[in-house]
């Protein structure tokens, strides 16, 4: 049996607008360029890496498919605000069962969620508290409309991350905020959201009293009330399915 050597594998040579893509994002390490930092103009870039327009743009549009760089009309390039990270990184979308999947992040958030609190009710500092309450303000306020409540609802969800000064719990913030997603989408006609804005004012309040034990138990009780309606929406779909093959009409009908 021949094997092949090293030696006579070919390694392909990257294009090069992926080059120039790799070297703008070692630049943007190594100028320890941080969220919404701007970059250098096409101009500069060009005499910098020694390469046409046509390049650096394509250069662009890789980093901007990465989630590394955004472009501003108008105004230029910028470093995003979670570079490398992609709004849905482990393909929840793709997952059919919404229902199935609700329950397997609120999985995943029990183990993340109350640690969370607890190391932000620890390590929060008054900038911190001071946009907590204002995003807790605004999830509890009953007169938001839909969108906004999910936009800042999600918000105060990462807020809670970002007041433990971890790095790592701010990257795995994006599976608490596609769980928030998924239930928001589920329970928007539901009386859900009444209970779970109780549970947002707890963990903001313990979070603020630095009270680490309560703004975990906090968070727990948030996660259970989430629970509590996924089962009841696994029996309220069982049922549908039931009546659907007994009777052959369409449950939605009902």
């Amino acid at each position: 049996m021949d094997l092949t050597t090293l030696s006579d594998l070919q390694i392909p040579h990257k294009p090069l607008a992926e080059q120039i893509a790799d070297r703008i994002n070692q630049m943007i390490i190594d100028q320890q360029l941080q969220p919404d930092d701007k970059l250098p103009t096409e101009v500069e870039l060009m005499a910098y890496l020694d390469v046409g327009r046509s390049t650096i743009r394509e250069a662009l549009k890789i980093l901007v498919a990465r989630n590394i760089v955004e472009i501003r009309r108008g105004k230029g390039t910028f470093v995003t605000r979670n570079p490398g990270m992609s709004e849905d990184p482990l393909g929840f979308a793709y997952m059919q069962d919404k229902l199935k999947l609700a329950q397997d992040l609120l999985e995943v958030r029990a183990r993340i969620e109350p640690w969370t609190a607890y190391l932000a009710a620890q390590r929060a500092n008054e900038e911190d508290m001071e946009k907590l309450r204002a995003y807790c303000a605004k999830v509890v306020d009953m007169d938001e409309p839909y969108e906004s409540h999910h936009a800042v609802d999600k918000a105060f969800h990462e807020c809670i991350a970002l007041c433990t000064h971890n790095q790592v719990i701010r990257n795995l913030t994006p599976i608490i905020i596609y769980s928030v997603e998924v239930f928001s989408d589920i329970s928007r006609q539901t009386p859900l959201w009444s209970k779970t804005r109780i549970s947002h004012q707890q963990m903001c309040d313990c979070i603020c009293a630095r009270d680490s034990v309560g703004a975990s138990r906090a968070a727990m009780d948030h996660l259970e009330v989430n629970r509590e309606f996924w089962a009841k929406s696994q029996i309220i779909r069982t049922d549908a399915a039931a009546i659907q093959k007994a009777y052959a009409i369409d449950p939605t009908d009902l």
